[in-house]
């Protein structure tokens, strides 16, 4: 679900916001999606190599989903490799 992928997703350190799909059979509180913003990736400098490296972070945290379960084990692999892609663009 949408909310279980926001939590996965933020242990992870990547932030995003359960959002409804069209026709979304979810209730609000729950949803069927995500939604992420670029605004402050894009402040700090990412460009489309960090936007590919983020695109496969996500990919890796909802892969590790087993029975509606999250992988902590690869949530705490991908915080560590979040932190240092931000760590080279700091925010002044």
């Amino acid at each position: 679900t949408g909310a279980s992928a926001e939590l996965a997703l933020e242990n992870a350190g990547l932030t995003c916001n359960k959002n409804g799909i069209p026709f979304d059979p979810l209730p609000p509180s729950i949803t069927s999606g995500v939604r992420f913003g670029s605004a402050a990736a894009t402040t700090r400098g990412f460009q489309e190599k960090e936007f590919e490296l983020i695109g496969n972070f996500i990919a890796d945290v909802l892969d590790g989903f087993k029975d509606n379960k999250s992988d902590v084990e690869k949530e705490k692999i991908i915080y560590e490799k979040v932190k240092n892609l931000c760590a080279s663009f700091p925010i002044y």
